[in-house]
């Protein structure tokens, strides 16, 4: 009796062509140590780099982990991006780009958020955009409702290029 109604409720009992849930997802895509690739590359998953890439990679709605063996010369562009390995050239996200103890970035970043761990390498200028005007508005008041200076891009700048090591994390 309640094996009946179960199968009554399932798509597959009524006909229906709905495809079913997609599962969870898997582990990310990955690039290993010893792959050397030029060119263009994108995709529609997480991807974790280990091997050489030089040219573009684009991975709009995805999390991008630049390994620690890894050495990138490309334009980046993803949902996230968290490095490792080295990466020379400018990186773009749209939700935030940190870069680990080990990692290493030669070239502009541009996120909402960003992390510079302790004793990375960070040599180029941050843009620290805001994905909605309205939101960047509220953000850049006080409690009290006064503004904030937003000169965070110009410090890091001078302070990651002179070799500081104190992190720079925002919200």
């Amino acid at each position: 009796m309640w094996k009946r109604q179960e199968q009554e409720r399932t798509p597959a009992s009524r006909g229906s062509s709905t495809p079913p849930p997609a599962a969870a997802p898997g582990p990310p895509a990955s690039i290993g140590r010893s792959v050397m690739m030029k060119g263009e590359l994108s995709g529609s998953e997480d991807l974790v780099i280990d091997g050489q890439v030089e040219g573009t990679v684009h991975l709009r709605q995805h999390l991008l982990t630049i390994g620690p063996s890894a050495k990138i010369s490309a334009e980046i562009s993803a949902k996230a991006v968290i490095v490792l390995g080295l990466a020379r050239g400018n990186i773009t996200a749209t939700e935030r780009i940190e870069i680990r103890e080990s990692g290493s970035v030669d070239g502009d970043i541009s996120a909402p958020r960003v992390a510079i761990a302790e004793g990375a390498h960070f040599r180029g200028s941050i843009d620290m955009h805001q994905p909605d005007p309205a939101a960047g508005a509220a953000r850049s008041r006080g409690a009290d409702g006064a503004g904030v200076r937003r000169d965070t891009a110009s410090r890091a700048r001078g302070h990651a290029a002179a070799g500081a090591t104190a992190p720079i994390v925002s919200s």
